[in-house]
């Protein structure tokens, strides 16, 4: 993302997306390398349900600082 020369109108705001997309990014991650230890399929389907998830989730966030903008 570039800098911006003039501050948010919420600045609050861009901190709780910011935030939500570095941790679902290090959760995602962390999901992602659990996979291949997976013992069951159904084990495997929930972490995948879960990733699904969270990109969504990041989806959001990064439309809302790409909004802020």
């Amino acid at each position: 993302m570039a800098d911006r020369f003039l501050p948010t109108e919420d600045p609050v705001l861009e901190s709780v997306l910011k935030w939500t997309v570095e941790r679902d990014a290090k959760d995602v991650r962390r999901l992602l390398e659990w996979l291949p230890e997976a013992r069951s399929t159904r084990e495997r389907q929930a972490l995948l349900e879960r990733v699904r998830s969270l990109l969504a989730e990041l989806e959001i966030a990064l439309e809302g600082l790409d909004d802020l903008q």
